[in-house]
């Protein structure tokens, strides 16, 4: 049994996606970020970046004491080792995913979260800031188009952990003011995976545990307001 920390961003979709494809069985902890629930010391002792997600395995390969992980891509390439599904087993192809995975953790996500901090959650509009990050996340999706122009079906050749990864930063590509029809190889891609039966799953299970996803100005404090500050300093 995987215990899955979790709440309904992005990076909280990579892990129930994988965690569907490969019919693993798990438990949602849910973490409500909004509610200040990654500050609690439990979820701190396997979080301390207090960001979700993060799991505990309880039966890791080769048995002995849970382990326990934080950062998403961290997750999905220790899944991906744990089953030896999702990435592939031949040393180009792993690199070619890994690379992948670390381009999203690195880049799509990162620029498209100051995106999405911009253009919805700030309480100033900053007209600089918004051009900036929209203009990258447009760069991301042409790096990303272009990758899939040479007509693969997928990021790494075979459905992977890169394609889990990134998925999730391109559903909300209307709030990040893209347009697909600019990125055609990519919405042929984006399309292809948002029918996966596993990543409909995945999403439905958001649907259920989020069911207010609106953020207030309380919220809005906990989220954006923390600084090197100890919680409460």
């Amino acid at each position: 049994m995987i215990d899955l920390y979790y709440w309904t961003t992005p990076n909280g979709h990579k892990i129930t996606i994988f965690l569907e494809e490969a019919g693993l069985p798990y438990r949602i902890e849910p973490v409500n970020i909004s509610a200040g629930d990654q500050f609690k010391p439990d979820f701190l002792r396997i979080a301390p970046n207090n960001r979700i997600p993060a799991i505990v395995d309880h039966a890791p390969q080769g048995g002995g004491e849970p382990i326990s992980l934080f950062e998403s891509g961290a997750i999905l390439l220790y899944l991906a080792d744990k089953t030896e599904r999702f990435i592939p087993q031949d040393l180009r192809g792993r690199n070619e995913a890994l690379q992948w995975l670390f381009w999203q953790m690195g880049g799509l996500g990162p620029m498209a979260g100051q995106n999405h901090h911009f253009t919805q959650y700030a309480p100033e509009k900053l007209p600089y800031a918004i051009d900036r990050y929209v203009r990258e996340t447009a760069r991301l999706y042409r790096v990303l188009d272009t990758h899939l122009s040479d007509g693969r079906e997928f990021i790494a050749g075979e459905y992977s952990i890169a394609d889990m990864a990134c998925y999730p930063w391109i559903v909300p590509h209307l709030r990040q003011q893209q347009n697909l029809d600019d990125f055609p190889s990519l919405k042929r891609w984006y399309e292809r995976i948002a029918e996966r039966p596993a990543v409909k799953r995945a999403y439905a299970l958001a649907d259920s545990i989020n069911t207010a996803p609106s953020v207030t100005d309380a919220s809005r404090a906990i989220l954006f307001g923390q600084d090197g500050k100890p919680r409460g300093g």
